[in-house]
């Protein structure tokens, strides 16, 4: 099949979306709901055509009331700038579509009620999309951006901190600015339970991560990266060091001949022969 046209065969709908449609129906607003339905789907497939286009392994595209999820099966190991263009591609859609909206409002083929509505509604979600936010894109953008600079694991703590830190900002505004309302509440929730949830198992990402370097096959190498060791380094605490878009040659120093090891080397060590608490001496006796 066509790795386009399979890429709709990944698409699921969130729970809480059918929620927010039974909502639509009982309050008389089942117009909005669908304006929003079409709004997600579109910004979704963005997601999920680019990284087809990239041939990227993609497990499931979820859409959710306020934007979607995109689960992937790369786990951190493509390149950065690939990712950034698969996350970009969902909120530019929100671009084209403000436009064609206008010209079809200028041409009398859409009315000036459902023309506002749905340029609300657009700029709404990608304006929300945006937020510096774990799951939401401004989220994965950040977390692109911090993975420039700081090894994986640094980069994804300080993405869950960040993220924490603006979702408590934003929670509270709501408490004082808008209590009364439920959808924003019902956001908050999933945005809450999904940081708890990385939270939670950002060690298990990390093992993903480290486990597709090492068995995921061939990967575009952007640049070397040099990591100078004393031998009675345990292996995990130089994984902590490994980076994302970087193919790591590990130094050893301390001894009278210099010791140079690959990285693969120590993740067959780690993974295979399952020295799990050897040392990087241990590896070269």
């Amino acid at each position: 099949m066509n790795r386009y046209m399979d890429v709709f065969t990944k698409l699921s709908i969130h729970p809480l979306f059918w929620v927010l449609i039974a909502v639509g129906v009982m309050t008389a607003h089942f117009r909005e709901i669908l304006i929003l339905f079409s709004i997600v789907f579109i910004h979704e497939l963005g997601h999920a055509l680019a990284a087809a286009h990239y041939r990227w392994r993609i497990k499931q595209i979820q859409l959710l009331p306020f934007g979607g999820v995109a689960e992937l099966e790369e786990h951190g190991n493509k390149p950065l700038k690939e990712e950034l263009v698969v996350i970009a591609a969902g909120p530019i859609q929100h671009v084209w579509m403000m436009g064609a909206a206008y010209a079809l409002y200028e041409t009398g083929m859409l009315s000036s009620y459902l023309y506002t509505t749905f340029f609300w509604s657009n700029i709404s979600l990608l304006l929300f999309n945006l937020l510096p936010i774990w799951p939401l894109d401004g989220g994965k953008i950040m977390f692109n951006v911090l993975s420039t600079r700081w090894p994986f694991l640094a980069a994804h703590r300080r993405m869950l901190l960040i993220s924490s830190i603006f979702f408590c900002l934003i929670a509270l505004g709501g408490l004082f600015l808008n209590t009364l309302n439920l959808t924003m509440w019902v956001m908050l929730c999933f945005l809450a339970t999904s940081i708890y949830l990385e939270w939670k198992q950002q060690k298990y990402a990390f093992m993903r991560f480290l486990l597709d370097r090492y068995y995921g096959g061939k990967r575009t190498i952007e640049k070397i990266d040099v990591i100078t060791v004393n031998e009675t380094m345990p292996l995990y605490t130089i994984f902590e060091q490994f980076r994302r878009g970087y193919k790591h040659s590990v130094v050893i120093k301390g001894r009278r001949e210099q010791y140079t090891l690959d990285e693969n080397e120590l993740l067959y060590a780690y993974f295979t022969e399952k020295r799990i608490s050897s040392s990087i001496g241990e590896l070269i006796g």
